[in-house]
């Protein structure tokens, strides 16, 4: 006998920076404008002022940061499982002071490509792969495209306890492939620790339409910056290099399910570390100083 209908089985793929998102989602046929179902995410975050530095003798400070993301893929049904074809931007604007040695624009625009699948009652697959422009503009975008993709799974032990398996595979990454685990554990009626990268947390579920949390969220990817970049900032080096940007976010927030199909989420907390890292070039500029950051957010399937 099935644990559950394939509709109703949530897929959180645990692999490095990727979104968490169901895989076989509740499907609704009732929209005449929109028939196929799929997910969506408008999101903005600021950051205030912090800081990073080289060495004590080069640093940037006080600069605030801006995080836009839109998304939004379509999950129709086909014989294997459910396809995701979409596509999502994000733009990360850094309010940087005139001269620094960084991009003041870090932006992503790709397609979202990949599949879920169940290959048993307990087993189910997800492959997704994120075609685009990594760079900081549109300047020059002939050679800026890469291709990151992951593939991960979810055992389901019972309908309170599933194990998260997955891996990252990202060729202009330091290490291109980075696998990782994770668990989604129903501890107690109100009570789930959703122990799953890039957002893991303990939640606390009010009601049906209210769920409280606590938790991190873990970003990382890897962009070109443009052709000149190096000697605008007098390192020759720097010239179309890659540039792998990471932070961490810790903080608390709020999920309010407005309707079947709208889910707006308020968070505030900290960012303790952020690095600009141009690992060929051994450049790298590191977290000196944190700084509070509120995100709001619109989301939801349909």
């Amino acid at each position: 006998m099935k644990i559950f209908e394939p509709r109703s089985l949530l897929l959180v793929i645990s692999a490095p920076f990727l979104f968490a998102t169901p895989a076989f989602a509740e499907e609704s046929n009732d929209n005449l404008f929109w028939p196929l179902p799929g997910e969506y995410v408008a999101e903005e975050t600021y950051v205030g002022e912090g800081d990073v530095e080289r060495n004590p003798r080069k640093s940037v400070r006080d600069f605030d940061e801006h995080d836009s993301i839109l998304h939004f893929v379509i999950t129709p049904r086909i014989k294997p499982g459910v396809l995701r074809l979409g596509a999502e931007w994000e733009r990360l604007s850094f309010g940087l002071p005139d001269g620094a040695p960084l991009p003041d624009t870090l932006q992503a625009v790709n397609l979202v490509i990949g599949l879920d699948t169940q290959l048993s009652d307990s087993i189910l697959i997800r492959v997704e792969a994120q075609p685009g422009v990594y760079d900081a503009g549109f300047d020059d975008l002939s050679d800026d495209f890469n291709a990151p993709f992951v593939v991960g799974g979810t055992y389901i032990f019972s309908p309170n306890l599933q194990l998260v398996l997955g891996v990252s595979v990202d060729i202009e990454r330091k290490y291109p492939v980075i696998p990782a685990v994770g668990i989604r554990w129903k501890m107690a009626p109100q009570w789930v620790l959703n122990a799953v990268l890039p957002t893991p947390r303990l939640e606390f579920v009010v009601n049906n339409g209210l769920t409280l949390y606590a938790g991190a969220n873990l970003k990382q990817a890897n962009y070109r910056v443009d052709d000149h970049f190096g000697d605008n900032t007098g390192n020759v080096r720097l010239n179309h290099a890659v540039l792998t940007y990471t932070e961490v976010r810790t903080g608390a927030g709020i999920d309010w399910k407005i309707s079947p199909v709208v889910t707006l989420t308020g968070e505030v907390g900290y960012q303790p570390y952020r690095e600009f890292d141009f690992y060929r070039a051994e450049v790298r500029y590191g977290q000196d100083g944190g700084a509070p950051y509120g995100t709001i957010s619109l989301h939801g399937t349909f």
